[in-house]
């Protein structure tokens, strides 16, 4: 029994000095609740954004034909295209891990033009003359992915660099109504481009956020580029909720000049286009 009371007295002893060298914690100490995480596009894991863009848009436009090329075009003055619109755009983002982001953007653009012609226009395989009564549209759609990998992430600041893929769509039509003639031409491809993304989190409800995307490249008869800046300030009025002010410009240039080895149904031409404007957005995050 003895080794057992010795065992037991030696036990007494480290629990009374364990107790000694650490007293008991305070009540407000136990009671006190775990620190929250600052909800932030830092710590977003999804987010969706919503944005009003009033944008100013110009374009610059040629359609080739087979037999050469076309009329070098200002669609807004030439065309009588609208150069504002009032369009929306949305935005959404998913964060995998802590430094991987997919940014996800869409932007439609419906434009519509009527004017009396006061020079002669050749439009594809068409020509407008003077006085023909010229009624033109053009769509543009734009679906942008963007990965981003953190280089720095810190409570308050951010900084990735990634890669983004545009897809892009332009139909464009003109006809003459009064002498039933109509010229249309679709093109559809894809154009990758360097990106940056950074966020500062100013306080506990705002929040910069900056990003450019670009990418330019010219092959033979071909050149092309695209560009996307971005910047905005947000509040955070709830944690999941935001409000803010941007400005974003977008430009897009595609130029297929015609070439001895390009074949007779190869689209050639020019388009131009540069959209620019504020933007006032609603935030979903969490």
């Amino acid at each position: 029994m003895r080794p057992c009371f010795a065992l037991l007295a030696t036990l007494f002893v480290y629990a009374q000095t364990a107790g000694a060298a650490e007293p008991p914690q305070p009540a407000s100490a136990v009671l006190k609740p775990p620190e929250r995480t600052i909800a932030s596009p830092i710590t977003d894991r999804f987010a969706l954004r919503v944005s009003y863009f009033p944008s100013s848009i110009d374009t610059d436009l040629r359609l080739d034909s087979s037999a050469g090329p076309g009329t070098e075009l200002v669609a807004e003055e030439d065309l009588g295209f609208p150069d504002r619109e009032h369009d929306a755009r949305a935005e959404l983002l998913f964060r995998f891990g802590e430094r991987n982001r997919l940014r996800v953007d869409y932007l439609k653009l419906s434009r519509f033009g009527d004017v009396l012609l006061d020079e002669p226009i050749n439009f594809g395989d068409q020509t407008f003359n003077v006085g023909d009564r010229a009624q033109t549209s053009m769509e543009w759609r734009q679906l942008t992915f963007t990965y981003t990998r953190s280089l720095l992430h810190r409570e308050r600041f951010e900084l990735g660099v990634g890669i983004g893929v545009s897809m892009l769509e332009a139909k464009a039509q003109g006809r003459v109504v009064e002498r039933n003639i109509r010229e249309r031409q679709d093109a559809v491809g894809g154009f990758p481009t360097l990106a940056i993304d950074g966020t500062w989190r100013i306080s506990k409800r705002w929040a910069l956020n900056a990003r450019a995307q670009r990418l330019s490249a010219r092959v033979d008869e071909f050149q092309g580029a695209m560009a996307d800046y971005h910047a905005d300030v947000q509040y955070r009025w709830r944690s999941n909720w935001a409000v803010g002010l941007g400005f974003t410009k977008l430009r897009a240039l595609v130029d297929v000049g015609d070439d001895e080895t390009s074949d007779d149904d190869d689209l050639t031409g020019r388009f131009d286009q540069t959209i620019k404007g504020p933007e006032i957005f609603f935030r979903a995050s969490f």
